[in-house]
């Protein structure tokens, strides 16, 4: 149990790190057009969103999650995610910022904290949640446990 617990808490260290990594791009990319471009609040959000969402499912799919399910597939499914997330988080952003006049970057902020958590426990448990652990390097790690046991 203890090593089931200590699995997890190590898969939830890497989505972090990899989720600050793909917040790194969303900010920079979103700093890049709101502050050059001048464009309303929503397309600047969206191109962020789409670029860090990219960076962030490769990561977390290869060394968080370490499965070898179908990439087409698994894709779709966060897809299916963020058809939901994307126009209510952008519909909330844009009110937030050009209704109200609340500043861009701490909508942004809001946006993003919402994304890391529901995130994370969609793609734990809908996205991967049967194929945890099954790519080559998890095989690989399975391998040379078990040999360390014998």
């Amino acid at each position: 149990m203890a090593k089931v617990k200590n699995k997890e808490a190590v898969r939830m260290i890497k989505f972090v790190f990899f989720s600050i990594s793909a917040g790194v791009i969303e900010i920079v990319t979103f700093s890049l057009l709101n502050e050059l471009v001048k464009w309303p609040y929503w397309p600047c959000y969206l191109i962020a969103l789409v670029l860090s969402v990219l960076w962030n499912f490769t990561l977390n799919r290869n060394f968080t999650f370490k499965s070898a399910s179908n990439v087409p597939i698994a894709m779709l499914k966060v897809a299916g995610f963020y058809c939901v997330f994307t126009p209510l988080s952008t519909l909330l952003g844009s009110y937030l910022a050009d209704t109200l006049m609340w500043n861009e970057y701490l909508v942004t902020g809001i946006n993003m904290a919402l994304n890391f958590v529901t995130e994370y426990l969609f793609d734990r448990f809908v996205v991967f949640g049967n194929s945890l652990d099954t790519n080559a390097a998890a095989q690989k790690e399975a391998a040379a446990e078990k040999t360390i046991k014998e």
